[in-house]
């Protein structure tokens, strides 16, 4: 397919239905990419952060399509890749929940760290090794946070989480195939970007919903672990426009992608309160630490050792000096205006809840 003389570039996006996906999806879609959408068989429907898309006549099935597979269904993947023949590939699919890792390990590390593989088998027995460029979603994860130092493409790694475990797989996995066969294959090491489509489970989208939730008088507090962990916050907008940049360069390379400023969660937690009027301070009761408002005594926040994982990860914060000198990339959204974006969403959320009860379940 062509535009004019200009050949039709198609891109294929695992996990299309998650945050980065939806976003990357919109961001190829504007430069006039063909995007295939790859989406897990489900019970129920999982296209909420795409349904725009499917729902924009003008793409849908003439420049969007969706298709079905799994990241541990290697037949699949093989006749997608086969069919399509990509020119770029994003695979961003994985059971992305380090707390959950803890409780499915075995399927956790087959599609988080065994998919990459499939995938990249796909590209070499269907001799794409020469025109398929691939992306590999690789995490902060891997280096465990045991040090308070700032990391980058050569820090040491040291995953504690099978989640983080399986991405070393995929991060050596994509390494070896580039060295190997002379695939085009690059690992983004992304640090945590959030959005107002992150996953409710996560904690900053826990955050903003637990308590807009509170100042709509539709819940009572909302439970948190650990307080004190460390995280470089971005926006997930502009990290899927550096996963695109690193396909677009002559040379394959492994890059960090990080804003370079971290805040505890109990920080994230005070911008939220303060943000929506409410002073929060903080004491210990009944073994727990409590958040609560100064002016009305009212609790807003209380931590929970059931939130607490295994292993913590306690401080992470990345050096993004590699991708600002030979991709060019910036960050251009800062905490407050992501914080600020996800509350106005989830107050809109909670404003419909009022309303039309369950309708956002």
């Amino acid at each position: 397919m062509s535009s004019g003389n200009r050949p039709i570039i198609k891109a294929i996006i695992f996990g299309v239905t998650g945050q980065d996906g939806s976003y990357l999806a919109e961001f190829l879609l504007a430069k006039g990419y063909e995007v295939h959408g790859v989406r897990r068989r489900a019970s129920t429907f999982n296209t909420g952060r795409i349904d725009h898309l499917i729902s924009d006549r003008k793409i849908w099935e003439n420049k969007f399509f969706l298709h079905y597979a799994d990241l541990e269904d290697a037949v699949a993947i093989n006749s997608l890749i086969l069919n399509i023949k990509p020119n770029e590939i994003y695979n961003l699919g994985a059971q992305s929940h380090v707390g959950l890792s803890f409780d499915i390990p075995m399927s956790t590390i087959n599609v988080g760290g065994l998919g990459s593989l499939r995938i990249l088998e796909a590209i070499l027995r269907n001799d794409l090794s020469k025109t398929t460029k691939f992306y590999q979603a690789s995490t902060s994860e891997l280096f465990g946070g045991l040090k308070n130092q700032e990391l980058d493409e050569n820090s040491l790694m040291a995953p504690r989480s099978p989640y983080a475990v399986g991405k070393l797989m995929a991060y050596w996995l994509t390494k070896n195939y580039r060295d190997a066969y002379g695939i085009f294959a690059v690992n983004g090491i992304l640090f945590n970007h959030e959005s107002p489509r992150r996953g409710e489970t996560f904690v900053t989208r826990k955050i903003t919903r637990g308590i807009t939730g509170i100042k709509a008088g539709i819940l009572d507090e909302l439970h948190l672990g650990n307080l004190d962990a460390m995280r470089d916050w971005g926006h997930a907008k502009d990290y899927v426009e550096a996963m695109w940049l690193m396909l677009q360069q002559e040379q394959p390379t492994d890059f960090v992608i990080a804003t370079g400023q971290n805040y505890t969660v109990r920080r994230f937690v005070e911008i939220v309160c303060s943000k929506l009027g409410y002073e929060i301070q903080w004491k210990i009761e009944d073994n727990a630490e409590i958040g609560y408002d100064t002016k009305t005594g009212k609790t807003l926040v209380r931590t929970d050792a059931g939130y607490l994982r295994p292993l913590e990860v306690d401080f992470l914060l990345g050096n993004a000096n590699r991708a600002r000198e030979l991709l060019g990339w910036i960050p251009k959204i800062e905490i407050d205006g992501l914080i600020e974006e996800m509350l106005e969403n989830d107050t809109q959320l909670w404003e419909r809840e009022k309303f039309f009860p369950n309708i956002n379940r």
